[in-house]
Order: C-alpha cells, then sequence, then structure tokens
C-alpha cells in the first residue's frame, strides 16, 4: 500500500486538511467552518466544537483519499488562541479569539509590570492583546473557574491531543503566547506569574515534526498514525510551499496577511528588540535552528470590508478585477484602509467614484504598506532571496497584479491548501518518511504545466 500523509490547519475562517502522497502532491482535500461564537469584543469557542471541525476536515480528507496508509497526521494552527485545562484534562473555559480585544488593559499593566524592552528582547513580542499573556490575565480576573488551569494548550497541540497525541508545546506556537523565553526555550517564569497562572502550565517544548503519540479511533482509516504538532499555521504554510531557507518570505495572503522572513542563524537581543520596535515579531520557525520574522497586517479583512462597502459579491469578483488592473494607478481616490488595529475601523469609501477606481485604490494602499513593511524586514535581516506568495487572496488576480508591481517578482507555486500540505510534510518528518523540514519533495508541477 501507498504511504499516504494527513495534515490538518486550524484556521480562523475554516480547517482545512489534505492528504499529502510520499511524492508531496496534493491527493485529497477537506474543509469545515470553525465555528466561533461571535462577542462584543470578537469572538470564542467552545475547545470541543474546534477539535470536532478540525476532525470533520480530516475526515473529508480521508473520504475522497486513495487507496494507502496514512503514516503520519500533522497539525498546524492559528496562534495565540488555545486551551485551558483543568487537573482531569477538560477545558475551563471558552478559547478566546487571537483577534479578540479583550486584555487591552492588561497588556498596558503588563508593559509597566514586567518592562516593555524586557518582554520584547525576551519573548520577541510587542506587548499588545494580541498574545496570549495578557488574554490569560483577563481571564483569572474575570473568569475564576480557570484559575483551576493546570495546562495550556495551543489549538494545534489541543486537536493533536484530541486524536490520541501527548501534550506537548510545540516551539513556534510558544513563540507567539508571551509566556516564553526565546533565548532559553523554556517558559518565562515571570510572565507566568503575572498571568496567575503555575509555573508548569506548558508542557514539554519540541520542534515541529516530532513524533507526538499515534492516533486512536477518532480518525476512520488513521489509527495508529504518528502524530505531531506542525506549528503555528503561517509558518506550516510556507513548508508547504517551499519556504524555509534562510533569506526565503512567505506572503501568507488570508483573513490576516503574514509576511514571515526565514532567518538563521537566530538573532540576539538587541536585534531582536529592533525589530519588535519595528512592528516585527521574532519567534522559533519550524525548521531546526531557524528564527521567524513576522510581520502581520489585516489585508484580507480589510479588503473584505471594501467590497462589502461596494455590495459587491463573488460572482462580481471577475469583472472588478478587471476593472482594477485596467485603472491607472493616478486616476484613483484617496483611500485610507485600517491594516494594523485590533479595534476594527471600517473603511470611509468615497461617493460617486466607479467601483473598480476605489477598488484599485484598496490594492494599491495595501501593496504600499506590504511594501514598507518588508522593507522594514530587509533592514534587519538583510536583503530578502526569495518571496513566495500564497493564501485565499492569492487567488485574486487584481491582487497579485499591484502585489507585482510594487515588491517586484514573486513566486505563486500551484499548492492549493499550502498549510494543510506543509502539516502533512512534516508529519512526513514525524513518521520517518523525510529526514527533516530540509529534505521534504519539491512541489509536483500539474500536468500541462512547465
Amino acid at each position: 500500500m501507498s504511504d499516504l500523509l494527513l495534515g490538518i490547519d486550524v484556521g480562523t475562517t475554516a480547517c482545512k486538511a489534505a492528504i499529502v502522497d510520499a511524492a508531496g502532491a496534493e491527493r485529497a482535500h477537506g474543509s469545515a467552518p470553525t465555528p466561533w461564537e461571535r462577542v462584543p469584543t470578537g469572538a470564542e469557542i467552545d475547545p470541543d466544537a474546534l477539535r470536532e471541525a478540525a476532525v470533520a476536515a480530516a475526515a473529508a480528507a480521508l473520504r475522497e483519499a486513495p487507496e494507502g496508509r496514512v503514516r503520519g497526521i500533522g497539525v498546524a494552527g492559528m496562534a495565540e488562541t488555545g486551551v485551558l485545562l483543568d487537573g482531569r484534562g477538560e477545558p475551563l473555559a471558552p478559547a478566546i479569539a487571537w483577534h479578540d480585544a479583550r486584555g487591552g488593559d492588561e497588556a498596558r499593566s503588563l508593559g509597566e509590570d514586567l518592562g516593555v524592552e524586557r518582554f520584547a528582547r525576551t519573548t520577541g513580542l510587542p506587548v499588545i492583546a494580541l498574545c496570549t499573556a495578557p488574554k490569560l490575565r483577563w481571564m483569572v480576573a474575570n473568569r475564576p473557574a480557570v484559575r483551576a488551569a493546570r495546562r495550556w494548550l495551543n489549538v494545534g497541540e489541543w486537536v493533536v491531543r484530541g486524536l490520541g497525541g501527548d501534550e506537548v508545546t510545540e516551539l513556534s506556537l510558544a513563540s507567539r503566547t508571551g509566556l516564553f523565553d526565546l533565548d532559553a526555550k523554556a517558559p518565562f517564569a515571570d510572565a507566568l506569574a503575572w498571568t496567575g497562572m503555575p509555573a508548569d502550565l506548558l508542557p514539554e517544548p519540541i520542534l515541529a515534526g516530532t513524533p507526538a503519540g499515534t492516533a486512536g479511533d477518532t480518525l476512520a482509516g488513521a489509527r495508529g498514525a504518528v502524530l505531531t504538532v506542525a506549528g503555528h499555521d503561517h509558518l506550516a504554510a510556507g513548508i508547504g510551499v517551499g519556504v524555509v531557507a534562510p533569506g526565503d518570505v512567505l506572503d501568507s495572503c488570508g483573513t490576516a496577511e503574514a509576511l514571515v522572513r526565514v532567518v538563521a542563524p537566530p538573532l540576539e537581543g538587541d536585534q531582536i528588540l529592533r525589530a519588535v520596535r519595528n512592528d516585527v515579531s521574532v519567534g522559533w520557525h519550524v525548521a531546526e535552528g531557524r528564527h521567524a520574522l513576522l510581520g502581520g497586517l489585516w489585508t484580507g479583512l480589510a479588503l473584505r470590508e471594501v467590497l462589502d462597502g461596494l455590495a459587491i459579491g463573488d460572482a462580481d469578483r471577475h469583472e472588478l478585477d478587471a476593472g482594477a488592473i485596467a485603472t491607472a494607478p493616478g486616476d484613483v481616490p484617496a483611500l485610507e484602509l485600517d491594516l494594523v488595529s485590533l479595534e476594527r475601523r471600517p473603511p470611509h469609501l468615497p461617493g460617486g467614484v466607479a467601483p473598480e477606481r476605489v477598488w484599485r485604490a484598496a490594492l494599491d494602499t495595501a501593496a504600499a504598506e506590504i511594501d514598507a513593511r518588508l522593507a522594514r524586514i530587509d533592514a534587519i535581516a538583510g536583503p530578502r532571496r526569495r518571496v513566495v506568495v500564497t493564501g485565499g487572496w492569492a487567488r485574486d488576480e487584481a491582487v497579485l497584479a499591484t502585489k507585482a508591481s510594487r515588491i517586484g517578482s514573486f513566486e505563486h507555486p500551484p499548492v492549493l491548501e499550502a498549510g494543510a500540505r506543509g502539516a502533512a510534510l512534516l508529519a512526513g518528518v514525524a513518521a520517518g518518511l523525510f529526514e527533516s523540514a530540509d529534505a521534504l519533495p519539491p512541489i509536483p508541477v500539474p500536468a500541462g504545466r512547465s
């Protein structure tokens, strides 16, 4: 029987899954909506419902898979969001979305109590509500049940545990919590104490692609497959499209846009502080011995807000894109987009202007900010080697055209689900099919393409 690998990407909008064969080809896919509950500050989710959505996506992919043996299962996922467990391993509260505004006041206190520079040097993160630590402090104050917490699992780690795996902390996900000392590769004791959580809240840290137990009976046809946590979804997507060498840059265009630069050797304290001051976070990569520099923007969400404001549905997008591409760059109105704030400010669209001109203005504004953010990353890590673009918005012809006009040439490989493919390939590392993240099969070229 042929060897197959299953990758699961637990994303903000949807949970996606892919079956990948030993040659690296995507053979089947599945998806399920991520079942958030909307709340005034953003969103939260029942941990069991989240796990069930990931399983549903995986089951859908398995139903369409060719005959073969599933050797490994890798789970990547959104960062900052996770699950607090009690001593019996049961969830204590809903998981708060990474983009939820809760934790703003706590973040200000974190900077005052631990020191903004010290926190940045230690964790590679800015002191804002986005990281996990301020949200945990908010939960301790507002949800007394979580004071019984004995374990924190990031989303990908929670799903792996639900499939029968071990409780582990994966390095790239730990790097997004604000609870982890990058240099020591260990929990940041003062940050944990500040949240009100126990010092041993995080399990043993491991590299993505490290075996973390074997699958039980949750997924029919996958029992006994080696499990691994495949890390932060953006970094797994990089693996899925071959972004692994130092100097490589991934431009992952989803609900949020992530610019991920691979760096080796890892940065030192002063360099980390400089990066954070330039709105670039630093964390461990899913490939061994490398840091990932990440610049995040709300590009996808802002563009969706523009489309909603124009009352343009997906069925009309092709015509809108064609009109935007044909519009001269100087023939567009002034338009401000909020690409950085957690508390969304929908764009104010000019009246009496043709939709294609407004759309071109939005695309140009976003592309200019992406170019500026890439320049900041280059200033820290040196000239980039290559840029690879992927994600849902990378399927939009006008997005690609305006991006190319600003940042220059880039690659757009024929991968349908980069995050799920990357998670599957890291499962292949865990299962022993591949030696490491540096020794993965190339992206197969579809028939008819050279």
